[in-house]
This record gives structure tokens, sequence and C-alpha cells, in this order.
């Protein structure tokens, strides 16, 4: 293996686990549905978003390291692209437009997992908003499976609105802040071959709310819960 991809691996395990700790700790971070994940090839990850943390979320609930699809404008600036980069970044365009897709399918070719967050944005509510559009186009032609992925507790724990996030620790009663992620069951992408752009968006969105209400369940609950 060559040198730098070794220092590569022992910085990805290092970060690992020292996120996975903070996370725990700092807000009870549970995880399920590693299963339906893929050990390797291909897989195309589409998951609700609710903050800044959620790329670091996904990857401490998967089994594998995995490629996020980041702004290219960030990776104008040179330190910051080498991070991102080094964590498996790769730049795609906002709009989803042809060298983006492009990006999506080459990645896709090499058997990486790509986390993708079709609402586009970070959500203003904490409830999922409608699919971008251009998700229906990579699905429609990629031949990896498609991973529903539903994030809990990001928005309580920081939202758009905040400054900063907020702690919910594992050895206190939970605040409502507590963090869990949930993969669903994979979608074979056969399945959206014959439907049409609006066909698949809802579909989709569905898994997602499905997976995300299986995140909530997973979730700490709050102290005040189980008082009688």
């Amino acid at each position: 293996m060559p040198l730098v991809e070794i220092i590569h691996t022992q910085v990805y395990n290092a970060s690992y686990w020292a996120a996975w700790t903070a996370f725990t700790l700092g807000w009870g971070f549970r995880a399920g549905g590693r299963e339906f994940l893929p050990h390797s090839g291909p897989a195309l990850i589409v998951a609700n978003h609710q903050s800044y943390f959620d790329p670091i979320l996904i990857g401490l609930a998967a089994h594998r390291p995995l490629t996020y699809l980041a702004r290219s404008t960030l990776f104008k600036k040179r330190i910051l692209a080498t991070i991102i980069r080094s964590y498996g970044a790769v730049p795609i365009d906002r709009g989803y437009g042809r060298e983006g897709l492009q990006t999506v399918f080459e990645t896709l070719d090499q058997g990486r997992a790509v986390v993708m967050f079709p609402e586009g944005e970070r959500s203003h509510d904490g409830q999922i908003n409608e699919l971008k559009a251009g998700i229906s186009l990579i699905v429609k032609r990629t031949t990896a499976p498609i991973i529903p992925c539903g994030l809990a507790g990001g928005y309580d724990m920081w939202s758009r609105h905040d400054k900063r996030p907020r702690l919910s620790p594992l050895f206190m009663p939970d605040a409502g802040r507590s963090l869990a992620v949930v993969f669903g069951e994979a979608v074979p992408p056969e399945l959206y071959r014959s439907l049409d752009r609006d066909a698949i968006l809802a579909d989709m969105r569905d898994r997602i709310v499905k997976a995300h209400a299986a995140a909530d369940q997973l979730r700490r609950k709050p102290a005040s819960l189980f008082k009688s």
C-alpha cells in the first residue's frame, strides 16, 4: 500500500474514534441498520439534512469509509481543500449540472459509497423538505444500490438558526438533543428505471422519512417521558 494511503487510513481511523467518542459522550449517539449498507462496492446513500454535523454522523454510523459531495467553492481554499479531500470529499456544483452528475457516476464506478443530501440544504424547521429534482437523474442511471438514511436529533442539537451546538451529555438526563442515524433497506436501482421524476422523488422521500422515524425511535428519550 502506498505511503499516502497508509497515512490517510491512519488519520481516518484516528479521527473516526475521536469523533465517535465525542458524539457518544456529548450526545448519546446511536446507530442502526448497518446491515443494509454493503461492506464493499458502490452504494448511493440518500439522507435527510439537519445540521453541519450530518456527514460526520453518517460516517460514524457506517462500517466503511464514505465519499461526500461538497460544494465546489469549498475547494478553492487550498488548506480546506486538502482537509476535506483527506476525508473523502469530492467537489460538485450545487445544481447537479452535467459535470456534477458525471462526478457522482465516476465515484460510484470506483466502488465507493457516496453520500448525498437530496433536499439540497439543511432543514429550516426539522422536517424533511421536498427533494431536489436532480437526484432523480442519478438514481435512474446508477447501477448501485440506493440506501435511504435517516438522521434524528441534529436539528434540536444544532439547527441552522443556532450559532453553536447544544450538548446533551450521555451521563446526564437527555434534554431532547440526543443523536441517532439509521440506514434503511437497500433499494435496487431497477425499481426507478420505469418511474417518472415525481414518482421517484415521492418514493425516495417516503423511504427517507421512514428511516428518519426509525432514527428518532432509536434516540435516547428525554427524562420527562419516563415520569409518571
